[in-house]
């Protein structure tokens, strides 16, 4: 098994580009979604369409992704060694972090939401501090399913035989590739049924998490799509799965146009799942076949993704909540907006990985050599 796939390093970052175009919308949106800085219309705005296209697959896709990168990492290290390595690169930016950088978030999202004014006027600044760290937690949520899949993930190896479960799935999908990869759709959306309907605040974070559908879709990045077989064979079939992906994707868009898109009752629903394994599944072999090669700014964004998605939030929620007062046009807003969120994470996680402290603290990086 190759240990690297530089098609799936590039539609990692990839990705990441498009989680962070994403939460600009996201800021902005009219559907009703938790958070954000408010819409520009009370009804419908037609641009909202670019979260509902989105938001049903790539978390999906990372977390798939995640798994198999996993799969790879433990070629080469040995368990501990792949444990201590994950437990600091990600406990630390959702611990130590938080405290550092975190609050930068926190600030723009008690502010635009009106926190501030609620809060005693008396009420400690240090208290204050660790109400905006608190709030600034936001994105990471990914980071936190991922530290925790990643311990599972040893959890699972050691009480299962391993060899003999790489063992079978490598015979199945030799050949029933077809069908093991059409039997996941029911499984997904089996898993999706987990969803609570009407949930509390508390059980809400839960349906935000998604711990059993995503850890699910772990499992299948570390034991199905690590496979070269498996990449050959979407690489082949990428036209149909793309034909698949937009049939999906336009009827997915057209039912939920205007609702929103992170209620259960969609994420439960048929067409959903259909939607996100058909679109990550052509995800993968587009990249398989078009983009397994490698470059500078390639690598460079390899690299810095991970470091680039823990402070795009602070860039874009800082970007969007300046504009939204202004008297700019709709999309010179949008248009300046999507700039600064795009070079001013970058610049920042530049800045702030060059100083060894901050490396460490919010990218979990240790010192360099």
């Amino acid at each position: 098994m190759n240990s690297r796939y530089h098609f799936i390093d590039n539609l990692r970052w990839v990705t990441v580009v498009l989680v962070l175009i994403y939460h600009i919308f996201y800021n902005y949106n009219a559907q009703g979604v938790f958070g954000g800085l408010g819409s520009f219309c009370a009804e419908g705005q037609w641009q909202d369409t670019i979260c509902t296209a989105l938001y049903p697959w790539f978390m999906t896709l990372m977390f798939i992704l995640a798994g198999a990168s996993s799969r790879y990492a433990l070629l080469h290290r040995s368990v501990e060694e792949f444990r201590k390595e994950r437990v600091r690169k990600l406990l630390l930016p959702v611990t130590v972090g938080l405290f550092v950088f975190g609050w930068v978030l926190g600030v723009v999202n008690v502010t635009a939401g009106g926190g501030w004014a609620l809060m005693p006027a008396d009420m400690p600044l240090f208290v204050k501090y660790l109400i905006a760290c608190g709030s600034g937690t936001g994105h990471l949520w990914f980071i936190q399913d991922l530290l925790g899949f990643s311990l599972l993930l040893l959890l699972v190896r050691k009480v299962s035989d391993a060899e003999r479960v790489d063992a079978w799935l490598l015979k199945l999908s030799e050949r029933n590739l077809w069908l093991v990869l059409v039997t996941v759709l029911p499984l997904l959306w089996g898993v999706s049924q987990t969803h609570i309907d009407n949930p509390t605040a508390a059980q809400g974070l839960l349906n935000l998490y998604r711990p059993v559908y995503y850890f699910v879709t772990f499992l299948l990045g570390y034991y199905l799509f690590s496979s070269e077989r498996v990449h050959n064979f979407l690489a082949k079939m990428w036209a149909w799965l793309v034909a698949l992906a937009v049939v999906a994707g336009v009827g997915f868009c057209w039912v939920f146009y205007g609702k929103d898109y992170t209620a259960p009752d969609v994420l439960q629903g048929l067409l959903c799942n259909l939607y996100c394994w058909s679109m990550t599944l052509a995800m993968m072999g587009i990249f398989k076949r078009w983009a397994d090669k490698t470059s500078k700014f390639t690598n460079y964004m390899s690299r810095s993704s991970f470091g680039i998605y823990i402070v795009h939030m602070a860039v874009c929620s800082w970007a969007c909540w300046l504009l939204k007062g202004s008297a700019l046009p709709l999309w010179a807003i949008y248009a300046l907006a999507l700039m600064a969120t795009l070079l001013g994470s970058v610049a920042t996680y530049e800045i702030l990985h060059r100083i060894p402290f901050l490396r460490w603290a919010i990218f979990g990086i240790k010192k360099r050599r």
